[in-house]
């Protein structure tokens, strides 16, 4: 059985479980997401995009 789930949702999940187990701050939280949100539009965005791109497909092959 294949589950595919937006990369969007497993950061989320991430960072819920850091602001319930680890004891992060949800300020912090923001302030990261925030800094992600901006960084998007930097020239860095499409390195970013592509190196987790292939790190995705690297995972990915490891389990077929």
């Amino acid at each position: 059985m294949n589950v595919s789930l937006p990369l969007v949702v497993i950061l989320g999940l991430i960072a819920w479980g850091a602001v319930r187990f680890l004891g992060v701050r949800p300020w912090l939280v923001v302030v990261i997401g925030l800094f992600g949100f901006y960084l998007a539009d930097t020239i860095a965005a499409p390195v970013i995009d592509s190196g987790t791109r292939s790190g995705v497909e690297i995972i990915n092959d490891q389990h077929d």
